[in-house]
């Protein structure tokens, strides 16, 4: 009896896998009910008769999306595969998308969502579609530029364009990252709007942030977001910065004046974030991506091909 059951099962298997037969084809032909075909299937994989796997690889990404995991203890890694001739725009459009597909899958009602400013981060705002949450709040986790920046880079315009895709409420920021002097700080956020905020960046469920490094080439968007007086009171040591604030290759933070003036989430409040999400790529960004990720900023990094296996080298 038991050799006869194998017999059916090992049948069912080939017609199913190897015959590519679906399950109502097979019914009619062994004249057995269609669900116990089901069961059936079920069975020859559960008894080692029928052993599938997946080659990951062919993915291109997944093996490098779970070493990237591992040495740096993130909770996600995804990894986009770009042709390396194509413009950083382009990449950061990939990227964008990448982030929305894994908002996708942790986004609930009443999340709050928070926003820095720059290319990658308007690549995000604007590839947010299809994510059905309700009641989504977008706010800045920074203040707004000392100098000139394009404006679609702007915090406000992102975080208010990812607030119109997702059908949520936007809260904008009408203060500088860095006022002149601590009083100024002091009475900006005395205002009840910046108090409202700063609330926010207590509750926050989800960060989404770029990764800054003084070693671009086209750094002008570093200067035009802080203006060059801010940017000569930083030494040399600086790898990196995410929401304005500055680490070494260590991850570890640099305190400096700018510290008492800025305006934006704090370091403890971005880490007890669940989800702190890095987006960002470019071989020039490498040690400032690594500094974020050693420094704990970030638990889920965004980035590309490229950008993965060199962090992978050291």
């Amino acid at each position: 009896m038991k050799d006869a059951e194998e017999r059916l099962l090992v049948k069912i298997a080939q017609m199913y896998y190897e015959e590519d037969k679906n399950q109502s084809q097979i019914s009619k032909e062994l004249n057995i009910h269609r669900s116990t075909i089901s069961r059936l299937l079920k069975q020859s994989r559960e008894e080692g008769i029928v052993n599938i796997s997946i080659n990951y690889d062919l993915a291109g990404t997944y093996t490098v999306e779970k070493e990237l995991e591992e040495k740096f203890k993130l909770h996600k890694a995804l990894v986009v595969p770009t042709a390396t001739q194509i413009s950083s725009l382009q990449k950061v459009s990939f990227l964008g998308e990448a982030v929305n597909r894994f908002l996708q899958t942790i986004l609930v009602d009443e999340m709050i969502i928070g926003f820095s400013w720059g290319q990658a981060m308007a690549a995000v705002s604007r590839s947010l579609k299809d994510i059905e949450s309700n009641n989504i709040i977008c706010i800045p986790l920074v203040g707004g530029p000392s100098g000139r920046l394009v404006s679609d880079y702007h915090v406000n315009t992102i975080t208010y364009e990812a607030s119109k895709n997702l059908n949520g409420k936007a809260l904008l920021i009408d203060s500088p990252a860095f006022p002149k002097t601590k009083e100024l700080k002091s009475a900006l956020m005395s205002d009840d709007f910046n108090q409202e905020l700063a609330k926010y960046w207590k509750k926050l469920s989800v960060a989404i942030f770029g990764v800054g490094s003084p070693l671009m080439k086209d750094s002008d968007r570093w200067q035009f977001f802080y203006g060059e007086d801010v940017l000569a009171k930083l030494n040399g040591k600086v790898a990196g910065d995410v929401v304005s604030r500055f680490y070494n290759e260590h991850g570890q933070h640099i305190p400096n004046e700018l510290d008492s003036r800025i305006i934006g989430i704090s370091i403890e409040e971005l880490k007890n974030t669940n989800y702190r999400i890095a987006v960002a790529e470019s071989l020039e960004k490498v040690n400032a991506i690594r500094g974020a990720l050693l420094g704990g900023y970030a638990n889920i990094l965004v980035t590309t091909q490229e950008t993965a296996e060199e962090l992978l080298k050291n």
